[in-house]
């Protein structure tokens, strides 16, 4: 169950990157098949790593942070982390109140970003606090951006924690933003496309790119636990190519649009626990590059675990992909319960954008509503560049589940002729009520035990 090695940022060809990923999705990760299992999750339990702080304390008002929200505890903060750092690590300490902070919290190695009962660190409403830009991620494709509110680059033990809340008060800013992103989005996609250098991708000043509210870039023991985020700029905690991370018993209630509350990006022993979502985009999405850019990097998200978690959303609850061209395998959901969402457990990608999605396991899920499916599989999400890559999807198991009210699809699972969506087996199901149980195109070996659709057990039933 070692995660795959492969350098990040080597530079590999666009097709001999594709190539890696095929290969290594082609068996288990010990180049042998292996049949996956439950069992599983706890081996990938027992090697993610929680991350170690010493037993040092630096409040934030012993570097001139005052609360009431009107002074800038920024530069208190900045100074507060630069000494934890400097001798070894520690927590900051955010006192009961609220904080005022014109612009990011860029986090260092060994440090705790601790907020104490009662405490609100309130980010400012001016986009131009938030530059110079940093490298980032953006929707699967690498380039530099406005800094996301709290950031952390290649950090090593790096938490968020305590009963606290991260207010992004976004909703008059970045948001505002999104009717005006195309032009740029579709620069980055052809950027991305084309190999264009990284470090020549400057977007930031004069561009419309959103971005995220907490996001840990290429850190390893990360851990977020028992804050509280509001009103988000964009993707709300969201990290790329970590190794080793904890997300528990956070609360994000945050509904403005593309608010995905975890979205986890090339990213590799990861969990998510105990945890509260009310949010305008998907609860937990799993995620691994787009298109060429993906391909070049290379790195799978793997060895994931989901469980015990309440999702309400205005999209999905779980979802994987779009961006998905690295590869998405060994995801583990379990005991979730779901409100009203679009589609409970959804699986998205386009034809031309490659990658594997593999060892799916699924289990013990409430659904209350759905309006687009309970379990969607979709090979045709939006693209621009023909059909040219399909994804392939294989090996899933998905089982004990009840959904009261499906507006639309029960299962809805449309792959490609000559790459069907494979070996999907989907038992002891109740959805109670659904406008059309199945709809089946372009599938393999995929079978149904136990599922019942309007009071009636249900046989696949597909159409080329």
């Amino acid at each position: 169950m070692e995660p795959l090695k492969m350098e990040i940022y080597g530079p590999l060809p666009v097709w001999f990157g594709a190539l890696l990923i095929a290969i290594a999705f082609s068996t288990g990760v010990d180049g042998k098949s292996e049949v996956v299992t439950w069992a599983m999750a706890e081996r990938i339990l027992d090697q993610i790593e929680e991350p170690g702080f010493p037993d040092r304390d630096f409040i934030i008002t012993d570097f001139g942070a005052k609360s009431g929200g009107e002074t800038d505890s920024r530069p208190a903060l900045i100074k507060a982390i630069a000494r934890c750092n400097r001798t070894g690590g520690g927590r900051i300490i955010v006192p009961e109140g609220l904080w005022f902070c014109k612009g990011p919290i860029h986090l260092k190695s060994n440090i705790n970003l601790h907020l104490e009962e009662g405490a609100t660190i309130r980010f400012s409403e001016d986009m131009n606090d938030f530059l110079p830009v940093v490298l980032t991620r953006w929707a699967g494709t690498e380039c530099y951006n406005y800094s996301p509110y709290i950031y952390c680059w290649q950090g090593t033990n790096v938490a968020i924690t305590g009963k606290g809340t991260l207010d992004g008060n976004a909703k008059n800013s970045f948001p505002t933003w999104k009717k005006n992103e195309k032009p740029d989005v579709r620069l980055l996609w052809q950027m991305g496309n084309n190999g264009f250098p990284v470090h020549k991708r400057i977007f930031g000043k004069g561009h419309w790119l959103r971005t995220p509210m907490v996001e840990f870039f290429g850190c390893k023991n990360v851990l977020v636990e028992g804050v509280t985020v509001i009103d988000a700029p964009f993707w709300v905690i969201h990290p790329v190519y970590c190794k080793n991370v904890i997300v528990r018993g956070v609360t994000v209630d945050s509904l403005n649009d593309n608010n995905d509350g975890v979205g986890l990006d090339s990213s590799v022993n990861v969990l998510v626990e105990d945890c509260v979502f009310n949010v305008g985009d998907d609860a937990v999405v799993i995620k691994s590059g787009r298109d060429e850019d993906g391909w070049r990097v290379g790195q799978a998200s793997e060895n994931i675990i989901i469980r015990n978690c309440i999702m309400s959303s205005d999209d999905n609850g779980l979802a994987i992909g779009s961006e998905m061209s690295g590869g998405v395998r060994y995801v583990f959901m379990e005991n979730c319960r779901m409100g009203d969402v679009e589609s409970a457990i959804y699986f998205k990608s386009n034809l031309d954008r490659g990658g594997v999605v593999e060892h799916i396991r699924v289990r013990n899920i409430e659904i209350n509503r759905t309006t687009r499916g309970v379990i969607h599989f979709m090979t045709d999400y939006s693209g621009w560049r023909g059909n040219h890559h399909p994804p392939v999807y294989r090996d899933f198991v998905i089982e004990d589940i009840t959904c009261k009210q499906a507006d639309n699809y029960g299962i809805n699972a449309v792959g490609k002729e000559g790459e069907p969506i494979r070996d999907v087996l989907i038992r002891n199901v109740q959805i109670e009520e659904a406008k059309v149980p199945q709809h089946l195109s372009f599938v393999e070996n995929f079978s149904y035990e136990n599922v019942r659709v309007n009071g009636e057990f249900l046989q696949p039933n597909w159409v080329e």
